[in-house]
C-alpha cells in the first residue's frame, strides 16, 4: 500500500551512500585543512549534499532553501571574507582543545548512534496495522508529504504568521546593521 515507490530501489541506495559518504569527507576536509579557502569550498560540497539528502527525504523544499541561503548566500560570503582577508594560506594556528573536542564528537556521535538504533521508529503501516490511526489518515499525511511545498506555505503565512514576520524583521535589522558598519569604514 505504502512506501512501494522508489524508496526501495538499488539506485537510491547507492545515490544515498555517495551522498553521505561525500558529505562526510568533505565536513571532514573543512575542520581539518588550513587553508581557509579551500575549506570554504568543502563546506559548499557539504551543504550540497545536505540538500541531496533532503530530495532523498523527499523534502524539496527544504534542499532548495539548503541551495539557496547556505550555498548562494552565506557560502559566497564567506568566500568573499576570506578573500578580504590576509594570509589566506596560514590558516588558523593550531588549537590545544583539540583532543578534548575530539573525544567530546566521538561521544556525542556515539550517544546519537544509539539513540537511533534504540528507538522504535514507526511508520505510517505500522500505525495503520496497529490501529493508531485510520486508513483516511494514512492517505492524508501521505498526501501532505507528497506536495509540501503548499503546507509550508499555508503554515508560515496562516498559522505561524507572527514568527514569519518577526524573522524577516531580525535579518532586515542584520542587512540594516551590516550597510552600516560599511559606511562608517569609508
Amino acid at each position: 500500500m505504502f512506501g512501494e515507490g522508489t524508496e526501495s530501489t538499488l539506485i537510491v541506495d547507492i545515490i544515498f551512500w555517495v551522498i553521505s559518504v561525500s558529505t562526510i569527507v568533505a565536513a571532514l576536509a573543512v575542520v581539518q585543512l588550513r587553508d581557509l579557502f579551500r575549506s570554504a569550498l568543502f563546506l559548499i560540497v557539504a551543504f550540497l549534499g545536505i540538500a541531496g539528502m533532503f530530495v532523498l527525504l523527499r523534502a524539496e523544499f527544504l534542499a532548495v532553501i539548503q541551495i539557496l541561503i547556505y550555498i548562494g548566500a552565506i557560502s559566497v560570503l564567506m568566500i568573499f571574507a576570506i578573500f578580504m582577508t590576509r594570509d589566506v594560506e596560514e590558516g588558523s594556528p593550531g588549537n590545544t582543545l583539540r583532543i578534548p573536542m575530539g573525544i567530546a564528537a566521538v561521544l556525542f556521535a556515539a550517544i546519537a548512534i544509539f539513540v537511533v538504533s534504540s528507538t522504535d521508529w514507526n511508520t505510517i503501516e505500522a500505525a495503520v496495522a496497529s490501529g493508531a490511526i485510520s486508513a483516511a489518515t494514512a492517505v492524508s499525511i501521505t498526501e501532505i508529504f507528497s506536495n509540501t511545498v503548499p503546507w509550508i506555505g499555508q503554515l508560515l503565512l496562516q498559522d505561524f504568521v507572527l514568527a514569519f514576520e518577526v524573522a524577516s524583521v531580525v535579518l532586515l535589522a542584520a542587512v540594516i546593521g551590516a550597510l552600516a558598519l560599511i559606511r562608517e569604514r569609508e
